[in-house]
């Protein structure tokens, strides 16, 4: 069983080492797609992820293009406030690609347009929320996913 975890964009060098751990701890793969807010090798990185960073599963992107052209026959579910759906409604899989934004826009209007259909959101409850942090969406919607596969 596995989830691939895709980070597009990431600006937060804590948040993607953060993701990092928690891709490791449910066996999941994460694929970081350029250009990134930070060096890969930064310090906030490394210190969130700790010294798991070595034992993850990364897969590196250099746009956004490359990719979808890449991975254009995967199955994918995209994640945004913007989606109509909520996120348990996804149909989870095995090796399902879940297609997170970067933290200061989400998912570009692109991205929205063309997979629409495939458009998941967390629900909130509050108008005073905008979205959660990014590293906290991902733990929901990955370990929801493992709930339901297993």
């Amino acid at each position: 069983m596995g989830l691939n975890i895709v980070l597009i964009e990431p600006e937060i060098p804590n948040n993607t080492g953060n993701i990092g751990r928690l891709s490791l701890a449910s066996g999941s793969s994460l694929h970081l797609v350029k250009p990134f807010g930070f060096e890969i090798n930064d310090s906030r990185l490394k210190r969130a992820g700790l010294d798991y960073w070595q034992h993850l599963n990364v897969v590196t992107y250099e746009s956004v293009e490359d990719f979808f052209e890449i991975n254009k026959d995967k199955k994918m579910a995209f994640l945004s406030s913007h989606g109509k759906k909520e996120y348990w409604d996804i149909p989870f899989e095995n090796e399902l690609f879940l297609i997170f934004g970067k933290e200061s826009k989400g998912l570009g209007s692109v991205i929205l347009t063309n997979h629409s259909d495939k458009l998941y959101k967390i629900p909130l409850f509050s108008d005073h929320v905008r979205s959660l942090n990014l590293a906290n969406a991902v733990g929901i919607v990955v370990y929801e996913g493992i709930k339901q596969l297993r």
